[in-house]
């Protein structure tokens, strides 16, 4: 493998060399005032790129396809003159890198952008198979960035914009007859839109959930292989998939060639997680490997019911702080304890990864004390509040018989007064 990684990295030099880093577009191009009077796939690409990151920077259409643009006619494209028309697939990473890998050329344009990327794309499947295979099918620079039109990856309209890559790589993985002689399903898409990730950022707007590229690479694109799963999600997931390294499981799925994080949550139609997952309930992953009575379904059993006990305490006690409060008790020092208790929740759910009913245990325990405190106030509360509408009961009756006897005490002495008044006169 290395050996032709090597071999593609002479094959990209030897064209990095004998090319000179692009120049500017000339005013006047003979190239865009010919091809503008054009149509179909001879008039459109001058047409697009006017809005191109490359024209915006001062470059034309010899930067690619060489040429002259200051002379008129077919004899702008002489070879002579470094004309190479359309280029071939394997010739675009050596043309996209005469300038994208020379640090000292970019930094005059794009400081920031990297200039590894031909390397990269010589470590990938794309590049080994299109320049070590000659395998014109995989995708190379312009499949992914356009040939055309090309936009900044920031730009919503760009074909690598995070919103968009799903669609762009869908646009071969996707297609049955393209992926048929790979053998390499064509449903990731498909799943991957049934997935929390692509909820989080389509739905919530959250552009640095993953897509693609981010687990697969996007100039190295790989498969992620079974023992570096875990790596992968790690990079967002990192306790977590720190738990799972030092885990007895991280050993045992190596050693049975199954991935890792993948195994329970799947690799592209990546569901919520949910206390349900773990257990030997009907929705828990558990049961695909162990029984109730083994260890290792002993061991879920005891976890789940950690976190459902810790869960449903904290449940208990905010119904019954937000009853007391609703009905005037001050209550809220011990309800802002209850978020203490909920941030020992999550550390025990992620303890799972640790697959030890005792760490799990370990981290939910302070979680219980809070919300088993809470719960106390709580009812003491409500235990208050019965007290005060006993005691407002017992007033209200003590002054109503207070009124009663009043009005009786008045209607008796009325009459004497009257009888009194009427001797008088």
């Amino acid at each position: 493998m290395m050996r032709c990684v090597g071999v593609f990295g002479f094959v990209v030099a030897g064209i990095l060399a004998t090319w000179m880093p692009a120049p500017g577009q000339e005013t006047g191009s003979s190239c865009v005032a010919c091809h503008e009077m054009l149509s179909g796939r001879l008039g459109d690409p001058a047409k697009r790129f006017a809005e191109d990151v490359h024209a915006e920077a001062g470059f034309g259409c010899p930067a690619c396809h060489g040429g002259d643009p200051t002379i008129q006619g077919p004899a702008a494209m002489d070879e002579a003159k470094g004309y190479i028309g359309r280029p071939e697939a394997a010739q675009i990473p050596g043309i996209c890198g005469r300038c994208h890998s020379d640090a000292g050329f970019m930094r005059q344009y794009n400081p920031a952008l990297r200039v590894d990327q031909v390397q990269e794309y010589l470590t990938s499947v794309h590049g080994q198979r299109l320049l070590g295979a000659g395998d014109t099918a995989v995708a190379n620079c312009a499949s992914c960035h356009g040939p055309h039109g090309i936009l900044p990856a920031t730009d919503p309209r760009s074909p690598v914009y995070a919103l968009n890559v799903a669609d762009t790589c869908a646009g071969c993985h996707s297609d049955t007859a393209r992926m048929a002689p790979y053998g390499i399903p064509t449903d990731q898409a498909e799943k991957y839109r049934r997935s929390i990730h692509w909820e989080t950022m389509s739905e919530g707007g959250d552009m640095s959930a993953p897509t693609c590229n981010d687990c697969h690479g996007n100039h190295g694109a790989a498969p992620p292989g079974i023992s570096w799963v875990g790596h992968v999600c790690g990079q967002c997931h990192v306790v977590m998939a720190e738990y799972f390294e030092a885990s007895r499981h991280s050993a045992a799925f190596e050693m049975m060639g199954v991935p890792g994080c993948a195994r329970c949550h799947q690799n592209h139609e990546i569901r919520p997680a949910s206390d349900g997952m773990l257990g030997m309930g009907e929705e828990a992953v558990c049961v695909t490997c162990h029984r109730p009575d083994d260890v290792g379904g002993q061991g879920a059993i005891a976890m789940r019911a950690t976190i459902d006990t810790l869960s449903g305490t904290i449940d208990s006690a905010r119904v019954v702080l937000e009853h007391a409060e609703d009905s005037g008790v001050e209550v809220s020092s011990a309800l802002a304890t209850l978020n203490d208790a909920r941030s020992s929740l999550i550390k025990a759910r992620t303890a799972v990864h640790a697959f030890d009913p005792e760490k799990v245990a370990a981290d939910a325990e302070p979680g219980m004390k809070i919300a088993g405190e809470a719960l106390v106030r709580g009812r003491q509360a409500l235990g208050e509040l019965r007290f005060r509408r006993i005691g407002l009961a017992v007033a209200v009756l003590i002054i109503g018989a207070l009124i009663v006897g009043l009005v009786l005490k008045i209607k008796e002495v009325e009459p004497s007064v009257g009888a009194t008044d009427g001797r008088d006169t």
